[in-house]
């Protein structure tokens, strides 16, 4: 499968009559594809892009082109579509960012303040809890998970973690609510689950491209206490961890299952 990671976007520098420039930078995931090309910005459209595309490809079109930027987005999606490319927006596009880096362009994305959850989503409970990296795999992948999100890029092993390291995660008791819960998980997509201390400390959902959602508040002591273990371990597995969604704590049945990296 071929994969691009694009970006178009407004750059620092204008042209000789002082005209916004947007630039739009293409590669693949060893960058042993890059393509750079630019325009004014009252030509920065889907027509163009459609037509740059198609020139950076040549012969074979890609079937992916991930996107990181939400400003970027519908112009690819359109001209993705011109072209039967899908378009996948996407946080992880790690040799477009270093890239950008490099040209000191920036990568961060303005994110709003995080909301609660939708009330008729809540859980009934939810705690911190441990898997070793061993056990990611294998506890999960043979049993039938309506919602599993186990991509081989992050599965422990890919990461160089050995079997015996422990992976942080949360799971939460959604009772009822459990398949509603990890449907709505899924189409919003999860990248990451952290603690953030605060007044009260809560679990903060990153999701989508700019999404952040409050999944839990708490003031306890030990809560906080397992928070700062949880996020510590988070160091320790380069970001790896973990969502559980499950209905109770009986063990037998789930609802949904995420692995996660942080992308600090």
């Amino acid at each position: 499968m071929k994969i691009w990671q694009a970006d178009f976007y407004r750059i620092p520098q204008q042209n000789t009559t002082k005209e916004n420039i947007w630039e739009l930078l293409i590669c693949d995931a060893t960058r042993s594809l890059e393509y750079v090309a630019s325009c004014p910005q009252k030509q920065a459209n889907s027509t163009w892009l459609t037509s740059q595309i198609q020139l950076a490809a040549g012969e074979q079109m890609p079937d992916i082109i991930q996107v990181f930027r939400p400003q970027s987005l519908s112009l690819i999606e359109a001209a993705g579509q011109n072209l039967g490319i899908t378009v996948e927006p996407t946080r992880r596009t790690l040799a477009l960012k270093q890239w950008l880096e490099e040209k000191q362009y920036p990568t961060v994305v303005d994110q709003p303040p995080p909301v609660p959850l939708p009330e008729n989503l809540w859980g009934e409970q939810w705690r911190f809890a441990t898997l070793t990296a061993g056990d990611v795999e294998t506890a999960f992948s043979d049993r039938p998970i309506p919602i599993l999100h186990l991509p081989e890029y992050l599965k422990p092993l890919n990461l160089g973690l050995p079997s015996t390291a422990p992976i942080p995660g949360v799971v939460i008791y959604g009772g009822r609510q459990s398949m509603r819960l990890a449907r709505w998980l899924h189409e919003a997509r999860p990248v990451e689950l952290n603690y953030v201390a605060g007044a009260p400390d809560g679990l903060v959902l990153a999701a989508g491209l700019v999404d952040r959602w409050i999944v839990a508040t708490f003031t306890d002591s030990e809560v906080a206490t397992a928070a700062k273990l949880y996020q510590q371990r988070q160091q320790l597995s380069r970001g790896l961890h973990f969502l559980l969604v499950q209905p109770d704590d009986s063990g037998m049945t789930y609802s949904g299952f995420w692995l996660l990296q942080s992308e600090r």
